[in-house]
């Protein structure tokens, strides 16, 4: 029992981690658009959209794979939970989930509301300035 509490707790570590990066990623993305508007405060251009864009867009595909990875990680746990993955290897490895299932993850992960609702946010304050 107290390997397996132990490999739930390696489990539980990796997802708060997961959890703090996507929470810092959407820090430094505010911190970047705004840092850019107001290094180019004087000329607003199509090109400075794109190049405020891009990043915005960059950011929101590594937030999506924090999430990706947090979710992989959540159905480890709940299966080092329940026993259908021992706790004697202490396995970190997310392999034995199905391709169909990863799949579903990249999609929820894609499409989460939170994250949609937050960089098409920031996308629609940089057009209107823009």
């Amino acid at each position: 029992m107290e390997d397996k509490i132990a490999h739930l707790g390696f489990i539980q570590s990796i997802i708060n981690r997961m959890a703090t990066n996507s929470f810092l990623i959407k820090g430094w993305c505010i911190t970047l658009v705004a840092a850019m508007f107001a290094l180019s405060s004087k000329d607003s251009n199509i090109q400075f959209v794109i190049l405020v864009l891009f990043p915005t867009i960059a950011f929101w595909l590594l937030d999506t794979y924090f999430f990706y990875q947090e979710k992989l990680f959540r159905w480890l746990y709940e299966e080092v939970a329940v026993g259908k993955i021992s706790s004697e290897i202490f396995t970190l490895k997310t392999e034995f989930i199905k391709y169909d299932e990863k799949i579903k993850l990249i999609k929820d992960a894609i499409f989460l509301p939170q994250t949609i609702v937050f960089y098409l946010l920031i996308i629609s304050v940089i057009i209107y300035l823009s």
